[in-house]
């Protein structure tokens, strides 16, 4: 069976994640599984809902290689997860060509552009790192705006009061890390 997997980082990529979903059902998929969730993000539901249901002689389908892992060294444990159910890995569209993991060839270029992935990556966060100290120094990056002095103020009122943590974060619109550097935990 053809199982298919699509991701993307925000619901605002609504569009990209129909079109991964036609071009997995184009390719055969029977069953897919799709979310909106960053790559970064610890927890990926679907997709550990797609590893735990394919089987021996089934292969996961994917559009392109991002969208499945989020670093070369998770990829290759995908990869090896994938490996001990016997179940292979097909991306559709691997920088123009399609690859597929149950060949040699296809594993070991897999492999090298992951690993050259996951460069691009860290050579891209380095560069806005780069931009943002720059914008820092000439005046233009800011950073986030303060919160509003009643809402720092409301904060403390609520805490006073024996409110919850996460209950003050809902009262105040504001997330539970902006509530506890407010009080100071």
């Amino acid at each position: 069976m053809l199982c298919g997997y699509a991701r993307t980082s925000t619901t605002d990529q609504t569009a990209g994640l129909e079109a991964q979903q036609r071009d997995l059902k184009n390719a055969g998929a029977e069953k897919l599984y799709a979310e909106h969730i960053s790559g970064a993000s610890a927890s990926r539901p679907e997709l550990d809902k797609v590893l735990d249901y394919v089987r021996d002689g089934d292969t996961l389908v994917v559009t392109k290689l991002d969208r499945l892992a989020r670093s070369t060294s998770h990829l290759l444990q995908i990869v090896e997860c994938l490996e001990t159910k016997m179940v292979g890995l097909r991306v559709l569209d691997f920088g123009g060509s399609e690859i597929d993991t149950r060949s040699p060839q296809g594993k070991l270029t897999l492999t090298v552009f992951g690993a050259f992935a996951e460069f691009e990556r860290a050579l891209m966060l380095e560069r806005q790192k780069e931009g943002i100290e720059k914008a820092k120094r000439l005046g233009k990056y800011k950073g986030r705006k303060p919160l509003p002095d009643k809402k720092i103020a409301l904060v403390h009122e609520l805490r006073e009061k024996g409110v919850a943590c996460t209950t003050i974060a809902k009262q105040a619109g504001i997330s539970r890390a902006s509530v506890y550097r407010i009080i100071g935990n």
